[in-house]
């Protein structure tokens, strides 16, 4: 199955995209994902289009108003934790910043924003009802997420104390550090880091970046060209997982879509 009732805490959930594209971001990933949309004017003054599939709650776009135009477009991520405000004092004791303490919102959450010590924001996501995405893993559905970093052993320490996460590095380079590392929560995979080297790390900032699944990743690069973005990497076949492929949407925000070979079924959690 790859449905989702109910997350357990330190599991991604949900994924939107804060962006300067209005209607046209919108159609860009409507076309790209087949996702339906509805978008709503905000009890907080903006506008939201949140994307759906098969009557499943897939992923956000938050409209930025033009006052806020040196903001860039860009993917945020969210984590479900049991305690939002229990976990703003780990979060600085551990060098990150609480750039937007917790605030609830009607659709039945509450959600802090914080950056890790090296700058990468993520979103800790409290569900009150609304548990984020109900459908995991399948075309169309969010599959993964990913830190870059340049120090994974900072990135470890923070995030393991704030969330309980475990990790696997796999050595790839020459002097045997880590090439990229596994994100496990609760014994189950739940994301990775990809260590940036110095080149990468002096042209890219700290960020995370979501996945989302899809049935044909070369159908996906053809609609991602013909529709104003640009690819950036892939497709390329990664061994194990599948076929991915990185891109720039028209409005600049990074994202990753992957033709996964044997999707992992959803497993709920009890305890």
């Amino acid at each position: 199955m790859y449905t989702v009732t109910r997350y357990p805490h330190g599991a991604f959930c949900w994924a939107d995209l804060s962006t300067h594209g209005g209607e046209a971001a919108v159609d860009f990933y409507r076309q790209l994902m087949g996702w339906e949309s509805e978008t709503q004017d905000t009890v907080f003054g903006t506008i939201y289009t949140t994307f759906s599939q098969d009557g499943h709650r897939i992923a956000g776009l938050a409209w930025l108003p033009p006052e806020m135009s040196e903001i860039p477009s860009a993917w945020n991520n969210y984590v479900s934790v049991d305690d939002v405000d229990a976990l703003l004092p780990t979060v600085t004791e551990g060098g990150g910043q609480i750039i937007q303490p917790p605030f609830d919102v009607p659709e039945g959450a509450r959600i802090a924003v914080i950056v890790d010590p090296a700058g990468a924001a993520l979103c800790l996501f409290q569900a009150r009802g609304n548990i984020g995405t109900t459908l995991v893993n399948t075309p169309g559905a969010l599959c993964w997420n990913e830190l870059y970093t340049a120090d994974p052993e900072a990135s470890k320490a923070f995030y393991g104390a704030l969330l309980g996460w475990e990790f696997q590095d796999s050595r790839d380079g020459e002097d045997g550090s880590p090439g990229y590392v596994s994100i496990y929560n609760r014994g189950r995979a739940n994301g990775g880091m990809l260590v940036m080297d110095e080149g990468m790390a002096a042209n890219v900032p700290p960020m995370w970046v979501p996945y989302f699944s899809v049935a044909d990743v070369a159908a996906a690069t053809e609609q991602v060209k013909s529709t104003g973005g640009k690819i950036i990497m892939g497709p390329q076949e990664e061994g194990g997982v599948g076929r991915w492929l990185l891109f720039f949407d028209p409005q600049g925000a990074s994202c990753y879509v992957v033709q996964l070979d044997r999707p992992e079924p959803w497993l709920e959690h009890r305890s």
